[in-house]
């Protein structure tokens, strides 16, 4: 910390928000906060729902469970610092508290694109070798994929991280977004940083296609072994797939565009950047719920009976 500092003279960082008017940011923050409580209500009730209830408990629900729980790290990373700076004139943060926030967003976003890959896995083997399905899907199985997805997450920002810490930030110190965003922050550094940007649109970047191109390629097998049984089980594992692709396309897209056309647009990537770390942690419990009837079953039993138990007592 010391070294940081001792090459630093920017100990803090300005953040421009998304606009300068006091009222427009007034109704930026009654809506953030509404969305933000929204996501902490939708993913805690998936996490606890599949946790009390038993007709929850197989490796597809598991995976939801645990995206809920990336949404709802991924989502108070910034969100919560966001919503507070709408309240404020000038919106600061400081050194360590920018780099502790690309750590986290960079931390659970990297664990959620590996687990999304291990949910396309899961569905994958339950179209296409149902016979073998708890065979290859057993305890052991669920647990390597969400180390995976932990560790991915890990090695995808820290490896980051590692050298954007160690950058010497002497000069502006102004953001224009309204959060820490990794490839503006790197921006203002004072030493040259083309490699490190290089390095950053290569694992970001590439990450992120390489996933999505796996999830389409795995999606596209399964559509066609759903084409080819006509039965009402596959009718159900086509609702069930459609809201898998819909949660997939929604995270990668803005990701890909963000990191394919790094540095430039910045306007552009503020509100992309909005979606993906706000609106869509918001978006995945509503997709879930709604297209998924054991999902707002589960959900309706343990209302009741938490009313219920709040009737009697």
């Amino acid at each position: 910390m010391d070294l940081l500092d001792n090459r630093s003279s920017v100990s803090e960082f300005i953040l421009l928000g998304l606009s300068n008017s006091q009222e427009i940011q007034i109704f930026f923050f009654a809506i953030f906060l509404l969305v933000y409580v929204a996501i902490i209500v939708g993913n805690l009730l998936i996490v606890i729902s599949v946790i009390v209830d038993n007709h929850l408990h197989s490796p597809m629900y598991f995976f939801l469970a645990n995206l809920s729980f990336f949404d709802l790290c991924l989502s108070s990373a910034a969100t919560p610092k966001v919503i507070a700076d709408f309240l404020r004139k000038r919106k600061t943060i400081s050194l360590w508290g920018c780099m502790a926030q690309m750590f986290f967003m960079h931390f659970f976003g990297g664990g959620e694109m590996s687990l999304l890959i291990a949910m396309a896995m899961d569905r994958y083997v339950a179209i296409c070798k149902p016979l073998q399905y708890k065979t290859i899907m057993n305890c052991r199985a669920l647990i390597v994929f969400l180390l995976l997805s932990w560790a991915t997450g890990f090695i995808h920002t820290t490896s980051q991280m590692v050298f954007t810490v160690g950058l010497s930030f002497c000069g502006p110190n102004v953001v224009d977004s309204i959060f820490c965003d990794l490839p503006l922050i790197i921006k203002l550094a004072c030493t040259d940083t083309y490699i490190l940007e290089l390095f950053i649109i290569a694992n970001s970047g590439l990450l992120s296609l390489v996933c999505f191109i796996l999830l389409l390629i795995s999606y596209i097998i399964m559509l066609v072994t759903i084409w080819q049984h006509s039965s009402g089980a596959s009718s159900k594992a086509m609702s069930t797939l459609s809201a898998h692709i819909t949660v997939v396309t929604l995270f990668f897209g803005p990701a890909i565009f963000i990191y394919a056309f790094p540095f430039n647009s910045y306007s552009v990537d503020k509100f992309l950047s909005v979606f993906y770390s706000i609106i869509t942690p918001l978006l995945n419990p509503i997709i879930y719920t709604l297209r998924n009837q054991e999902m707002k079953a589960a959900i309706k039993r343990l209302s009741s009976q938490h009313l219920g138990s709040w009737l009697t007592s």
